[in-house]
């Protein structure tokens, strides 16, 4: 098993791919947040595999992180939109086996 963790400045308005496709494991856990204070506002939108992100998942007010675990797990690129006004850290983990 391995087990990685990114830290990723995302730009107001910048998109950019967070986690890559697996290559040689499967990923069996992943998790995204942002790195941000209580009272901060932010408005960010990951998606799998979908660069125009025509579906996606939205980070806004209470909604502090995502996780995924499983064998069956998203195996693809993770996309993250920064729509805030400010940059922003994101926090990204994955375990791969």
């Amino acid at each position: 098993m391995v087990q990685t963790v990114y830290t990723h400045s995302i730009s107001s308005t910048e998109k950019k791919i967070v986690l890559e496709k697996p290559r040689a494991l499967n990923r069996i856990f992943f998790s995204v947040s942002p790195i941000v204070t209580a009272a901060s506002s932010y408005d960010i939108r990951m998606s799998f595999d979908d660069p125009l992100f025509h579906s996606s998942y939205s980070f806004q007010g209470a909604k502090k992180h995502f996780r995924a675990e499983g064998e069956d797990i998203f195996q693809g690129n993770v996309w993250i939109l920064n729509q805030s006004g400010n940059d922003l850290l994101v926090a990204v983990s994955e375990i791969l086996r």
